[in-house]
């Protein structure tokens, strides 16, 4: 590994200080320390972002809804009672998510910023309607998580800038919420392709696909096909190839482009029998 300066802020003026002159976050460090260690990410500064007060919280509130702080990890979110009831296509991603040692250390929040196109919780938060909380020198902003993403591994985020939470409105009564993941293997694996569904009845419908573009999207000409309708056997598999039709996959190792089209018809079909069930 190659020498580093480090720091620990003990706010966060200080630390997006650090970060505008080249510093790299550090919180659960499960990407970043990996990617150190085998030289395939070149890092002169690392901020360590643990003693900064305020950003470690799980909270909820009946008006505001789930409150992700920065530091919280997967593994308090998949064992949180109130996520898996209110946000349950969250917590079957965050399940997903590498092994349960990797769950113990990696933040909700980094894993987003890590903006990777197959990363498992980005479909649920977007079908969610998340919103990210950014701190920089100049002040604070928020902004949607579904135009968070600019491209694989990039974000809307500046150079001096923070994400110090993810907001998840209140989910609406009889709302049902699922998240699909393909893969070659059932554990420890990148997903091939990611279906989040999230269906208010008789309201709004939200499909969102992850690894078949290069951010997570929003199908929204299958979104058409069902809103405001109620849903049948008919409409579901009409929105499912309108899904597959709007999907942008590409052919790599883990699978063909034709081969990923086909899995999402496949598995919006099944999120969006599978959400009905829940409303």
């Amino acid at each position: 590994m190659r020498r580093f300066e480090y720091f620990e802020p003990a706010t966060l003026g200080e630390a997006t200080q650090l970060l505008s002159g080249g510093g790299h976050v550090l919180a659960g460090g499960t990407d970043l320390l990996v990617e150190m260690k085998e030289q395939l990410r070149r890092v002169d500064r690392v901020v360590n972002i643990k003693k900064i007060p305020g950003i470690a919280g799980l909270t909820y509130d009946e008006r505001e809804g789930l409150r992700i702080g920065a530091l919280v990890t997967a593994r308090q979110v998949e064992l949180s009672s109130i996520v898996k009831e209110k946000y349950s296509g969250l917590v079957q991603a965050v399940r997903e998510l590498g092994s349960i040692q990797v769950r113990n250390r990696a933040t909700i929040v980094g894993n987003v910023c890590r903006a990777s196109p197959s990363a498992d919780t980005l479909p649920p938060l977007i079908a969610d309607a998340a919103v990210a909380e950014i701190h920089a020198a100049s002040g604070t902003r928020k902004v949607l998580l579904e135009e968070f993403f600019t491209g694989p591994g990039k974000t809307v985020l500046g150079a001096d800038e923070l994400m110090t939470a993810i907001v998840l409105p209140l989910p609406a009564p009889r709302t049902g919420k699922v998240y699909i993941k393909h893969g070659r293997r059932k554990a420890m694996e990148l997903a091939t392709v990611g279906v989040a569904v999230s269906i208010t009845l008789n309201a709004e419908v939200r499909v969102v696909l992850g690894a078949v573009a290069p951010t997570p999207i929003r199908a929204r000409k299958a979104e058409e096909v069902l809103q405001g309708r109620k849903l049948n056997e008919e409409l579901i598999e009409k929105a499912a190839q309108a899904a597959a039709d709007e999907s942008r996959p590409i052919s790599n190792v883990r699978a063909s482009a034709g081969y990923r089209r086909d899995m999402v018809r496949v598995l919006t079909r099944r999120a969006l029998e599978q959400a009905m069930r829940c409303c």
